[in-house]
C-alpha cells in the first residue's frame, strides 16, 4: 500500500506541475551541432577527459580518441573481443577514472575471447603519446554470461564522486518464448528462458547494476550502502540495483550521487492475462533497491505467475513482498520491495507522459547537467538546463530535458532541439568540461556499419548569431547567354543586424555586393553561384545555387478526351502524352515514362486532393514507413537485425492471405519466421495504416510494378472497386504520371514530369476548397443559411450531365444554385431543396446541369430570405454524374 500511495502522489505532483506556466526554453537557433567524426561502426559509449579529448568505443572492438586540438580522430586500439551481429556482446562500456588527469586510468566493459563465457571490466593506463599501455591491464571484475543467449548484456560504466564504479548488466535471458511478456519458464531444461535465474536472483551479477570500488593494484572493495550487506548468504554484495532487464546506459548525478538509467523493456503490445504490455523505463535510484523485473514493470504494474508446464495463469505478484521461488534461483527467495520507475511509456501513447509520443522503444539515459556560472566557456549550456537530466530514445530519435524539482522528482519534460537536432539514434551522451554536449549517434539501422554513425558536439551560443544565407533565382536553367536575377530575400539574421553581401558567379573574385544582383552567363556550363552574408561582428553564412547553361527543360503534357477531374466505375481513361524539347530534334520514346497508380485513402485521412505530389500507389505506405521505426531494424535490400524488405516481398509473393496476416503482425509484433529476434509491436497504427505499410513492403520485390505504359492509350479504372466492404468503394485517387529525360543538350540531361490526378465523382462536402458562412464538421457541412456557399476548385465538367446531392433539412425550403467563377457568376444548375423532417434524415436529390467547356471553380450557393436567418440544410456529399 505504501508503494501505491507514493506512486499516486508522484503522478499527481507531475500532473499538477505540467499544468502550471513553465519557463521558456532557449531559442533553438542558439544551438549548433558539429560533426566531429563520421562513418563510425556501431559506436557504443563515450567519455570526455578534463583536457577536452573525447574517447569512445565501437562494439566490434575499436577504441578511438578525438583530439580537439588537431580536430582529428584516430584509432587507439583494436580490442580482441567476442561479438555477434544480432547480439549485444563486444566492446561496450567505457569510463575514465575520476582522477584521470593524474593517473590516466581508463576502464573498459567488454567480452573477451575466452573459453569461459564472460564479460569483464578491465583497466588500462593511457600513455603520454595517446596509446594504451597494454602491460598495465588489470581485470577488475568478471561477469559470467551464457553465450547461448548472449542478449541483454548491458555494459555501461559510470563513476560517482566517491570513486565508486557502477556497472550495468543485462538479464542475459531469451525473451522470445514468452510472447513479449515476462519470461518465467521454470520447466526442466529451460533455464535460459527463465529470467528468475538472473535479474531477480540476488546471487547472480546479471540483470543488475553493480557498485564496487576499484583498487589501485587490481580487484575491488565493496563500498557501504549496497543492497545486501557483505556476508549475507545467498546474495552478491556487489549488487546496488537488482530487477533490471537491460540497463543499457547509466549515469550518476555528481551533485547528488543519484543513479539514473534507461531500461529497455519487453515487446508485448497490449495487456493480456499474462500481464501488462511492454514499457520502457527511465529509473532513478537514490539508494540501493530492487526495481522489479521480472515481476513488475513501469510503476510496479504486476505480472501474473505463469506456469509454463500447464499453461495456466496464477495470481499477480506483490510489489511489497516479491518472492523468487524458481528452481533456477540460487539466491535468497524473499526479495526487497519493488521500486516503481521514474518515467515509463509503452509503444502507444503514454497516458502519464504523452509528450514522449509513440513508436518503438529503446530508452537511453544521458547526463545530468550542472551549469557553471563562473566558467568562461563560450559554448556551455545555459542555466535553463541547470540540474536537468537529459534522456534520449534510440528508436524515436528524440532528446528530452527532464526538469527535476528541489526534491529530485520529475517536474516536467521538455523536448530538446525538436526542429534542428537531426539526431541519428543517439546511444550515449555526456557533457564536456566546456559545458558542451557530446553525443554518439549509432546511425540509422541496427546491427550494421552505418555511414551516418558519428560523434557530434552541440554548442550553445549566448551572443551574436551568424546570418543564414539563402540564394534563390527564378531561372536556373537555360541557353547562353542566360541572364539570371538572383535574390537573397529568403536570407535572415536572428539578431536583425545590417548585413553585407559578397556574390561569386563564375568563381574567382567577388562580382557583386548588392543584395539582389543580376548576372549574365555567356558560355555553356554548370556554375555554382555563392553568396556570403556577413554581419557587423564578422559572423557569416554562405549558400550556393547551381546554374545550368546549355540546356532547357523538356515540356511534358498529358492530354485526355475523358474527364480530367473525376473517374467513374469501369470507364476507360483515354490519354496521350506529348513531349517537346528545344534541344532534342527528335523525341526518343524510350525516354518517355508513363505510370498509372491508384492511391487509396485511409480512414481518417485528410483529402487526397491538394498540394501533394504522387509517384505511385505505394506513396502512402512509403510515407508511413518513413515516419515509423521500421527502418531501425530493416533495410530495403540488405538484411540487418531484421530481414530485408525485398526478401519479405519475395517470400510472400502470390500469398493472397499475406497482406492481412502481415498487417496484423505489424500491429501486434512477434517473431519466429526470420529467426528469434522479435518485431516490435505498433499498436499506435490503425489497421489501414499497417495495411498500407505492408503493401509498400510487398511491392519492393515486384519488378512488374515499375513497368511503363505506352505514351498513348486507354486504361479502364477499376482498382477502386471491391477494395472495401461488399457494395462499397474506396475514395482514393488515380494518378497518371508522365516524365521525359532529354539527351543533355550542351551540358547534362534534364528531366521533367507532370501528373493527371483523378478524384472520385462523389465529393465529400467537407472536402470543399472554400466555405462562406458554413460550419465544417467531420463528415458533413452544416449550419447552412441564406447566402451561404461552398466552393470546389478547378472542376472539369466534360461529360457531366447532372448533380446528385445528399442532404438533410429540418423544416426549411431553399434554393441551391451552382455558379461558375464566383458566387455571382453564370448559373449552370439549380434545384429546390425540400425539408427532410429531421437533421439526421438524409435524402438524395438529382438536378440537371448544363456543362460549360473547360475547368471552373464551382460555387454552390443557398438562398432563402427569412427573418431570423435560420439554418437551412446540412450537406453530406455531391456526386457528379454522366
Amino acid at each position: 500500500m505504501l508503494f501505491f500511495l507514493l506512486t499516486c502522489f508522484w503522478q499527481g505532483a507531475y500532473a499538477q506541475s505540467t499544468q502550471a506556466g513553465q519557463p521558456t526554453p532557449p531559442e533553438e537557433n542558439r544551438f549548433t551541432k558539429t560533426i566531429l567524426a563520421n562513418d563510425l561502426n556501431e559506436p557504443m559509449e563515450l567519455a570526455v577527459a578534463p583536457d577536452g579529448r573525447v574517447f569512445f568505443t565501437e562494439r566490434k572492438g575499436g577504441f578511438y580518441m578525438y583530439d580537439p586540438k588537431s580536430r582529428a580522430t584516430r584509432l587507439v586500439r583494436e580490442f580482441p573481443v567476442y561479438w555477434e551481429t544480432k547480439y549485444g556482446n563486444g566492446l561496450i562500456g567505457l569510463a575514465l577514472d575520476p582522477k584521470f588527469a593524474e593517473n590516466r586510468y581508463i576502464y573498459f566493459y567488454n567480452t573477451p575471447i575466452s573459453d569461459t563465457p564472460k564479460q569483464h571490466v578491465s583497466r588500462f593506463r593511457l600513455l603520454d603519446d595517446g596509446t594504451l599501455d597494454l602491460a598495465s591491464e588489470k581485470v577488475i571484475i568478471d561477469i559470467p554470461i551464457d553465450y547461448e543467449i548472449s542478449r541483454h548484456t548491458g555494459g555501461s560504466l559510470a563513476f560517482d564522486p566517491q570513486g565508486n564504479l557502477y556497472i550495468s548488466t543485462g538479464d542475459n535471458t531469451s525473451p522470445f518464448a514468452s510472447s513479449g511478456y515476462s519470461p518465467l519458464d521454470e520447466r526442466p531444461g529451460r533455464a535460459l528462458f527463465d529470467v528468475q535465474r538472473t535479474a531477480s536472483n540476488p546471487n547472480d551479477f546479471r540483470g543488475k547494476i553493480l557498485r564496487i570500488k576499484p583498487r589501485t593494484d587490481g580487484g575491488y572493495d565493496i563500498p557501504e550502502g549496497n543492497l545486501f550487506p557483505k556476508g549475507t548468504s545467498g546474495t552478491k554484495p556487489e549488487i546496488y540495483a537488482m530487477g533490471c532487464r537491460n540497463p543499457y546506459r547509466i549515469t550518476i548525478d555528481p551533485a547528488t550521487s543519484y543513479l539514473y538509467w534507461g531500461e529497455i523493456g519487453p515487446d508485448a503490445g497490449k495487456d493480456s492475462i499474462q500481464g501488462p504490455r511492454g514499457y520502457d523505463e527511465f529509473n532513478q535510484a537514490r539508494k540501493a533497491g530492487n526495481f522489479g523485473w521480472p515481476y513488475f514493470i513501469g510503476n510496479n504494474i504486476p505480472y501474473h505467475d505463469i506456469n509454463f508446464a500447464t499453461n495456466t495463469v496464477g495470481g499477480k505478484f506483490d510489489p511489497a513482498h516479491p518472492l523468487n521461488d524458481s528452481p533456477n534461483n540460487t539466491g535468497i527467495q524473499n526479495l526487497p520491495p519493488a521500486q516503481p520507475a521514474m518515467i515509463w511509456y509503452p509503444y502507444d501513447k503514454s497516458p502519464e507522459f504523452p509528450e514522449l509520443g509513440t513508436g518503438g522503444r529503446s530508452a537511453i539515459v544521458g547526463p545530468v547537467y550542472h551549469h557553471n556560472a563562473a566558467s568562461s566557456s563560450g559554448v556551455k549550456f545555459p542555466a535553463h538546463y541547470d540540474k536537468v537530466l537529459f534522456i534520449t530514445e534510440w528508436m524515436r530519435n528524440w532528446v528530452f530535458a527532464v526538469h527535476l524539482d528541489d526534491n529530485q522528482n520529475v517536474q516536467r519534460l521538455e523536448r530538446f532541439m525538436p526542429q534542428s537536432g537531426d539526431f541519428r539514434r543517439p546511444i550515449d551522451m555526456e557533457f564536456g568540461p566546456d559545458g558542451a554536449m557530446y553525443i554518439l549517434e549509432y546511425g540509422s539501422v541496427y546491427g550494421i556499419d552505418n555511414e551516418d554513425a558519428r560523434l557530434v558536439r552541440i554548442d550553445y551560443n549566448p551572443g551574436n548569431r551568424a546570418p543564414v544565407a539563402k540564394v534563390t533565382a527564378r531561372d536556373t536553367i537555360g541557353l547562353a547567354p542566360l541572364t539570371v536575377a538572383f535574390s537573397s530575400s529568403k536570407s535572415y539574421d536572428f539578431d536583425k543586424d545590417k548585413l553585407q553581401y559578397e556574390w561569386r558567379f563564375e568563381g574567382g573574385k567577388v562580382a557583386s555586393t548588392e543584395a539582389n544582383p543580376t548576372y549574365t552567363f555567356r558560355k555553356n556550363g554548370i556554375y555554382p553561384v555563392t553568396v556570403k552574408i556577413t554581419d557587423p561582428a564578422g559572423a557569416s553564412g554562405v549558400d550556393t545555387l547551381l546554374i545550368r547553361v546549355g540546356n532547357t527543360l523538356p515540356q511534358v503534357t498529358i492530354n485526355t478526351t475523358s474527364n480530367s477531374t473525376f473517374y467513374f466505375d469501369n470507364v476507360p481513361l483515354a490519354y496521350s502524352v506529348k513531349v517537346t524539347d528545344r534541344e532534342d530534334k527528335t523525341i526518343d520514346p524510350k525516354r518517355v515514362k508513363v505510370k498509372l497508380s491508384y492511391i487509396p485513402k485511409l480512414a481518417g485521412q485528410e483529402p487526397l486532393i491538394g498540394h501533394q505530389e504522387f509517384t505511385d500507389q505505394y506513396d502512402l505506405g512509403r510515407s508511413l514507413m518513413s515516419k515509423s521505426d521500421c527502418k531501425a531494424c530493416h533495410q530495403v535490400d540488405k538484411p540487418s537485425v531484421g530481414p530485408a524488405f525485398a526478401d519479405v516481398s519475395r517470400k510472400y509473393r502470390g500469398d493472397k492471405s499475406a497482406l492481412s496476416r502481415l498487417a496484423n503482425k505489424v500491429i501486434t509484433g512477434g517473431g519466429g519466421v526470420w529467426g528469434e529476434v522479435a518485431m516490435n509491436a505498433h499498436p499506435q497504427l490503425s489497421r489501414d495504416e499497417a495495411t498500407e505499410i505492408v503493401k509498400y513492403v510487398l511491392s519492393l520485390g515486384d519488378q512488374q510494378a515499375q513497368l511503363s505504359l505506352p505514351a498513348q492509350g486507354s486504361q479502364v479504372l477499376k482498382e477502386h472497386l471491391g477494395q472495401s466492404s461488399p457494395g462499397q468503394k474506396e475514395q482514393g485517387v488515380y494518378v497518371l504520371t508522365a516524365s521525359y529525360t532529354d539527351k543533355g543538350g550542351a551540358i547534362q540531361p534534364l528531366t521533367s514530369s507532370t501528373s493527371l490526378v483523378l478524384r472520385p465523382a462523389t465529393v465529400e462536402a467537407e472536402e470543399a476548397d472554400s466555405l462562406h458562412q458554413i460550419r465544417k464538421q467531420r463528415t458533413a457541412l452544416s449550419a447552412i443559411k441564406d447566402q451561404s456557399y461552398f466552393m470546389l476548385r478547378n472542376i472539369d465538367l466534360k461529360g457531366i450531365q447532372k448533380l446528385t446531392y445528399r442532404y438533410s433539412s429540418l423544416n426549411k425550403e431553399a434554393k441551391v444554385e451552382v455558379h461558375t467563377g464566383s458566387p455571382t457568376g453564370p448559373v449552370i444548375s439549380t434545384f429546390d431543396l425540400k425539408p427532410t423532417g429531421d437533421w439526421k434524415e438524409f435524402r438524395e436529390v438529382t438536378a440537371p446541369l448544363k456543362a460549360p467547356v473547360g475547368k471552373h471553380d464551382l460555387y454552390f450557393v443557398f438562398f432563402r430570405k427569412e427573418e431570423p436567418d435560420a439554418p437551412l440544410a446540412s450537406v453530406d456529399w455531391v456526386r457528379f454524374e454522366r
